[in-house]
């Protein structure tokens, strides 16, 4: 992976001024990654719901999930919720409780559990080094088959399946929508679009934009340093050329936010655009039957 591959995970002002935020679950790295707690930082509680962590038999490992779902109801709409390159932390499942309160069933899997702990890294260059590159898009696809698996045999509905991913997690948005033919709908927030290519990361979203099988909305920052808004309209012109799922897809450019505007406990949170994309994304799972 490039540097530009790189820099597209991480907003400019986590490179350029980091300082400490909080120990969390996810180590040191996400500590360094980060700017201080915003004021904004949504906390959603767990009334209601049956929420927690479990752990899937995959190879080589036992995988930790993060899960939440109304408590006591099944057959429920279900999404995959896939994390940044800083794994499942507090943001993450607190983003899988605010579905839950929906109504959905929503699953965070640790896709990178096989390539060591993030709690032993202090940087961004040592995660991507250590942890990202060892992870191969082939393995986070089946690592996210299983995860549905298990959701499916715990109360979700196998017709109402999405997936959503933030910046490392909307590229992947976009690969699982084009890997598995009963996702019905995909949102990708700030998910890099081109780059490099090698035998473990074979193809980049523009690569399957013609091939969906859902169609997905893309939430883009118009500033965003790492992701420019012409690979934004380099995959729109792709969509268009594509499949009906393809053509169906939309990709929407915030113009006065960049990286990581949806992240609340981030300075680079804007607040207007993260209400707007996600009532976005809310409507157009429900515009596409999982809810």
């Amino acid at each position: 992976m490039s540097q530009a591959d790189l820099d597209s995970l991480v907003p400019e002002v986590a490179r350029s001024n980091r300082r400490d935020f909080l120990k969390t679950a996810v180590g040191s790295a996400f500590a360094l990654a980060v700017l201080p707690v915003a004021a904004e930082t949504i906390t959603t509680d767990t009334q209601g719901l049956d929420a927690g962590e479990t752990l899937l038999d995959v190879p080589d490992i036992k995988m930790p999930v993060y899960y939440a779902k109304p408590a006591g109801k099944t057959h429920l709409p279900t999404i995959v919720v896939v994390s940044e390159i800083f794994g499942v932390h507090q943001h993450i499942a607190d983003i899988c409780r605010r579905f839950a309160k929906l109504g959905y069933l929503a699953v965070a899997p640790e896709l990178f559990a096989r390539a060591g702990d993030p709690q032993s890294l202090g940087t961004i260059a040592e995660i991507q080094s250590q942890i990202v590159a060892k992870t191969p898009d082939e393995q986070v696809m089946r690592d996210i088959d299983a995860t549905l698996k298990w959701a499916l045999a715990n109360g979700g509905d196998e017709k109402r399946i999405a997936i959503t991913g933030f910046c490392w997690g909307g590229r992947v948005a976009w690969l699982y929508d084009a890997h598995n033919p009963n996702v019905k709908a995909a949102v990708a927030w700030y998910g890099r679009i081109v780059g490099d290519r090698s035998p473990d990361f074979p193809r980049q979203p523009i690569d399957i934009a013609g091939k969906l099988h859902g169609p997905l909305l893309g939430l883009y920052g118009g500033k965003d340093q790492g992701i420019p808004v012409t690979s934004v309209e380099q995959a729109r012109e792709a969509l268009a050329r594509g499949d009906a799922a393809s053509r169906a897809s939309r990709l929407k450019i915030f113009p006065n936010s960049g990286h990581a505007f949806f992240a609340d406990y981030r300075s680079s949170y804007v607040e207007a655009d993260a209400k707007e994309g996600w009532t976005l994304a809310l409507d157009w799972l429900h515009k596409h039957g999982v809810a």
